[in-house]
């Protein structure tokens, strides 16, 4: 299904194969011989998605623009079923295997590799052919690869990037005081753009 949101219309390349219940939304621009396979979810709200030529977008994929981080996905990658992007750069000759999550700010070097399950974190730079193992976590810039146990390493890097502050424009609570009222109201308001989107129509080229 191909979506125009906030008067912005995908541009895909004819020569790309989008499956029928793919969803491309708004400011997509996808470049030749991409194949968008069933069930991923393209959707670029207040940041654009750029993707590459010879790119392979596997099932259930999902693939988010938000506000001040576009996605650039360079050729010749691979995002496996069930990946979640989110604002981040790739850069060419990248495999993204599944259920891999990559964060908002963060790049993806060329020939770098993200095993199943693995973690790239907010603001991380992966370097260049570097891989992040099975289930593993990067996080920091230059990127510091931890196994998932490793929670207070990953945490005290982490913790210094401010997640909520670079993803919904808010500073962390006091201990006893919840942040997520002010997360929902933001992305409500931000997703409720969305109430203007038009259909152009379900893919069949």
């Amino acid at each position: 299904m191909i979506i125009t949101h906030n008067n912005k219309k995908p541009t895909i390349d004819k020569s790309s194969y989008i499956a029928p219940n793919a969803v491309i939304c708004g400011d997509v621009k996808i470049s030749n011989d991409v194949r968008v396979m069933f069930g991923a979810q393209i959707i670029a709200e207040n940041g654009s998605i750029d993707i590459g030529e010879n790119c392979i977008i596997l099932e259930n994929a999902v693939i988010r623009g938000t506000q001040d981080n576009p996605v650039s996905i360079g050729k010749n990658c691979l995002i496996g079923p069930n990946v979640h992007l989110a604002g981040c750069t790739i850069e060419e000759n990248v495999f993204i295997a599944t259920g891999a999550s990559v964060f908002h700010g963060a790049t993806l070097k060329s020939g770098s590799e993200v095993r199943i399950n693995g973690v790239v974190h907010l603001r991380t730079v992966l370097p260049e052919n570097e891989t992040v193992p099975i289930n593993w976590v990067a996080v920091g810039n230059p990127a510091k690869i931890f196994p998932p146990e490793k929670h207070e390493e990953i945490w005290k890097i982490q913790k210094t990037l401010h997640f909520r502050k670079h993803v919904y424009g808010i500073d962390k609570s006091s201990k006893n005081e919840s942040t997520m009222p002010d997360v929902c109201n933001i992305m409500s308001k931000r997703f409720s753009e969305h109430f203007n989107d038009e259909i152009i129509k379900k893919y069949e080229d």
